[in-house]
């Protein structure tokens, strides 16, 4: 009779293994997201079924995980996995999409999916401000009549620096230096031979047709060296304004492309980030050294003002409808 009994719970345990073993075969199963009574539980609803899903922290931060959406999941259920209040099936998902319905909230084969575009953009401006750069390099035996020199010569440039800049320019001193020259020998220290003075001043101006006659006006009055000229734009708000629209424009088409080649359209616009965006940054021109003591007249210094480039960046997240 023992043994009877024995031979009975060994053939009862092999058949739920075999059941067991059977329900835990993956399945794919699709219906809709539903919050449970446990605390941040979720389950998919197909029909009258329920199915706990076990492992959906993996899924919470897709966009469309939300209560009410149609999904299509695969994986496995669990019948030795017990919860608090076993509502549902426990189920551990592999994979799971949202799938996107029709009016009738029939599904139609599409699923929803995130893409990352990024556009970009290149807007030209004209500058608005220029700013030169002028010196007196005065050189001396002695120190003192260097800067005595310098001093002079500055002083000239400056007057005349302020009688043609107009209304509105800004002059000030850049940079001043008294510095001795050396002459160097093999096997020997260095002797002094002589001092250099600088004296730099820069002029800044909106009023971009002067900026030929400042130079004109500074080399006469005694400047020799002119180290730089940079064209700006001050006012470069509509500029950037203007970048930014055609690099979220780029953006938002290359989305589009992208869903189109998916078989499918954007739904919806998740996250528009402003990647970088340059200001304009200034036009150099190139460094030119000024001879002095000029006794022949030369014609106005002619100047060519280029464009700025004022740069954007956008990164779009969409979400696509894909077949």
């Amino acid at each position: 009779m023992k043994k009877a009994f024995c031979i009975f719970l060994c053939a009862m345990s092999l058949m739920a293994v075999l059941a067991g073993q059977a329900v835990a075969k993956e399945i794919t199963i699709k219906g809709k997201l539903q919050k449970t009574v446990e605390a941040g539980g979720w389950l998919i609803v197909v029909g009258d079924q329920k199915f706990l899903i076990l492992n959906v922290q993996r899924f919470q931060q897709e966009t469309w995980f939300r209560e009410g959406t149609e999904v299509e999941a695969s994986g496995e259920t669990k019948p030795d996995i017990v919860t608090t209040y076993m509502e549902g099936t426990p189920f551990e998902v592999r994979i799971m999409h949202a799938v996107a319905t029709d009016k009738t909230g029939e599904g139609n084969t599409r699923s929803l999916t995130r893409i990352t575009v990024t556009g970009d953009s290149i807007v030209q401006a004209q500058p608005d401000t220029a700013s030169i750069t002028v010196s007196v390099v005065t050189q001396s035996k002695s120190a003192l009549d260097a800067q005595r020199e310098n001093a002079s010569k500055s002083d000239a440039v400056m007057r005349a620096l302020k009688a043609n800049a107009g209304v509105g320019a800004e002059i000030k001193t850049s940079g001043y230096s008294l510095q001795p020259q050396r002459m160097y020998r093999e096997n020997q220290p260095p002797s002094i031979t002589g001092y250099e003075a600088r004296n730099s001043v820069t002029v800044t101006t909106s009023d971009l047709t002067r900026v030929g006659a400042l130079i004109d006006a500074a080399t006469q009055a005694g400047a020799n060296d002119v180290t730089g000229i940079s064209f700006s734009l001050k006012k470069d708000r509509p500029a950037r304004d203007q970048a930014l629209i055609e690099a979220t424009r780029e953006a938002l088409a290359k989305a589009q492309v992208i869903a189109q080649a998916l078989g499918g359209r954007v739904v919806r616009i998740l996250d528009v980030q402003e990647e970088s965006s340059q200001r304009p940054r200034p036009i150099y021109q190139a460094e030119a050294a000024v001879m002095r003591n000029m006794t022949v007249p030369s014609p106005p210094t002619p100047i060519e003002i280029g464009s700025l480039e004022v740069n954007s960046q956008v990164q779009l997240v969409a979400e696509v409808e894909a077949r």
